[in-house]
C-alpha cells in the first residue's frame, strides 16, 4: 500500500494553485477604475435613447402646454368656412342652371348652352312634375301615378331613339332633365284647366299650342346637346306625341 505521507504534506500538494488573494484585489480595484471611467461616457444607443425621451412637461391641469409637436404628422387646414363650396352645389343643385333652363324652355328662341344642356340635373324636372300633379288636382283629377309613369316610359323610349339617331349617344339622366324642364308649358296648361273648362275648341286649340311649345323647347335642347343640326322635326314628333299623352291628362 503506498504511503501518501503525512496529512499536511498531502493538502499542500494537491490544491498548490497560482491564485492569489492580493492579486485578485488588484483586478477589481483596476476594473472598478475603468467602470468609473467609461460610466461618463455615453454610448450611442444611450444618445439614441435619450433622443426619444419627450421634454418635461411645464403646463398645468387646468390649462395645458403643449411642449413639442412634430409638424410633418400633424394635419394643417388652411382654409376656413368661407372656401368650402356652399351645400347646394355639393349635392348638384345650381340655382343659376335651372333658372337658365326655365328661361330656355320659356323662351324656345333663346341661345342656349351646351353645357348646361348636358347636365343630368333632375331637380327642376321633378318639381314640374309634382306642380303639373298639383293643378291637376285643384281640378279633381288625382293623377299622380299616371304623371310619374308615363314621364319614366317616356324617357325610356326618348333615350332609346336618341341613341338610334346620334352619333355620340346621350345619358338617360340627360333624356330626362329636357323634357322634365320642358313639362313647364303643360303646368301652364292644368292651371289654366283647373280655373276654366277646357272641353270645347278653345280647349283642344289651346292644348295643341302648348304641346307645340313643348315640343319645340325640348327638340331645340336635344338638338342642343348632342350636336343633330338638321334633326329638330323628326326630334320634334315623338316629343309632340309624348306631351300629348299629358294634354289629354289635362283635357279629360
Amino acid at each position: 500500500m503506498a504511503n501518501f505521507g503525512p496529512p499536511d504534506q498531502f493538502t499542500a500538494d494537491f490544491y498548490q494553485a497560482s491564485y492569489n488573494v492580493d492579486d485578485q484585489a488588484a483586478k477589481y480595484n483596476h476594473n472598478a477604475g475603468q467602470d468609473a471611467y467609461y460610466s461618463g461616457v455615453p454610448y450611442p444607443q444611450q444618445e439614441a435613447y435619450a433622443q426619444r425621451q419627450p421634454a418635461a412637461y411645464s403646463g398645468q391641469i387646468y390649462n395645458p402646454t403643449p411642449t413639442f409637436a412634430n409638424p410633418s404628422t400633424m394635419h394643417t387646414y388652411g382654409g376656413g368656412f368661407e372656401d368650402e363650396p356652399p351645400l347646394l352645389e355639393e349635392l348638384g343643385i345650381n340655382f343659376d342652371h335651372i333658372w337658365q333652363k326655365t328661361l330656355t324652355v320659356l323662351n324656345p328662341f333663346r341661345a342656349t348652352d351646351g353645357g348646361i344642356v348636358n347636365e343630368t340635373d333632375l331637380t327642376g324636372p321633378i318639381v314640374f312634375c309634382l306642380a303639373f300633379g298639383a293643378t291637376l288636382l285643384l281640378a279633381g283629377k288625382m293623377q299622380f301615378g299616371y304623371v310619374y309613369g308615363i314621364s319614366a316610359l317616356g324617357c325610356l323610349g326618348m333615350y332609346c331613339l336618341l341613341n338610334l339617331m346620334s352619333l355620340a349617344g346621350v345619358a338617360f339622366g340627360c333624356v330626362a332633365s329636357i323634357l322634365g324642364y320642358c313639362l313647364l308649358p303643360m303646368v301652364l296648361l292644368s292651371a289654366v284647366a283647373a280655373i276654366i273648362s277646357l272641353h270645347g275648341l278653345l280647349g283642344m286649340v289651346l292644348a295643341g299650342v302648348i304641346i307645340a311649345w313643348c315640343s319645340l323647347s325640348a327638340s331645340k335642347l336635344i338638338i342642343s346637346a348632342l350636336a343633330m343640326d338638321g334633326q329638330q322635326l323628326l326630334v320634334a314628333y315623338p316629343c309632340a306625341l309624348l306631351y300629348g299623352v299629358f294634354a289629354l291628362l289635362t283635357l279629360f
